[in-house]
């Protein structure tokens, strides 16, 4: 019976992560395509940012890109081709050997976030183990049969984002007036304040898509 995982990646030489760290505020998506070839390295990325010129330059300066070009563009968002240097580790190769899919793969939290569709749990359990040959971080947000998707409880949140909310929930951040400032929350969890606040406004963001809202978040 087929699975559907959402699983989150974090490596520091995982693709297009020093872009990631040096734009953290890109919002960037791989584009789904057909290709079923577990060697390829070149992809069609859709990269939201209003500054193009701040994404090319972080691309360019990146260890995992060996190529990219433009090929389109609206306004914020353009669609980039990019090819990965041989110092990029992905994640695509064990997925296709395993006749895996990846369904949607997009940032988060300074790695990936990608959701996968596989065969059975031996294939999930295929794609584990390379991530930990590879010395990837593969953290499991939600797993689920497709004959019963009903069971997933993590409410699209990844875990680092589930710590912030409970976190910030136990130390009064949410009371009105507050408990605890933003820049002493930020200390506790030891991240900066900016990158507190974009993981509570990321994760509620989902939280919200995942209970209340539409599911497009």
């Amino acid at each position: 019976m087929s699975i559907t995982a959402k699983v989150y990646l974090e490596h520091p030489n995982l693709a297009l992560v020093p872009t990631i760290k040096r734009v953290p505020d890109a919002q960037i998506r791989v584009i789904m395509q057909g290709t079923t070839d577990p060697g390829a390295t070149a992809f069609p990325f859709l990269i939201d940012h209003p500054e193009p010129e701040a994404v090319e330059t972080a691309l360019n300066a990146d260890p995992t890109v060996a190529h990219f070009e433009c090929i389109d563009r609206t306004g914020a968002v353009g669609i980039y081709r990019i090819e990965h240097s041989s110092e990029a580790r992905l994640i695509s190769s064990v997925v296709t050997r395993a006749h895996g899919l990846l369904m949607r793969t997009e940032t988060e939290e300074g790695g990936w976030v990608v959701h996968l569709l596989l065969p059975d749990r031996e294939a999930l359990n295929a794609v584990w183990t390379y991530a930990g040959e590879q010395q990837m971080r593969l953290d499991i947000i939600e797993i689920y049969t497709n004959e019963s998707a009903d069971g997933a409880q993590s409410f699209g949140l990844t875990i680092p984002q589930r710590e912030a909310i409970q976190t910030a929930f136990a130390r009064g951040y949410f009371n009105e007036p507050r408990d605890i400032s933003l820049t002493e929350l930020a200390d506790e969890m030891g991240l900066s304040s900016t990158a507190m606040s974009g993981r509570l406004r990321r994760g509620l963001r989902n939280l919200i898509g995942a209970t209340i809202g539409d599911g497009h978040h």
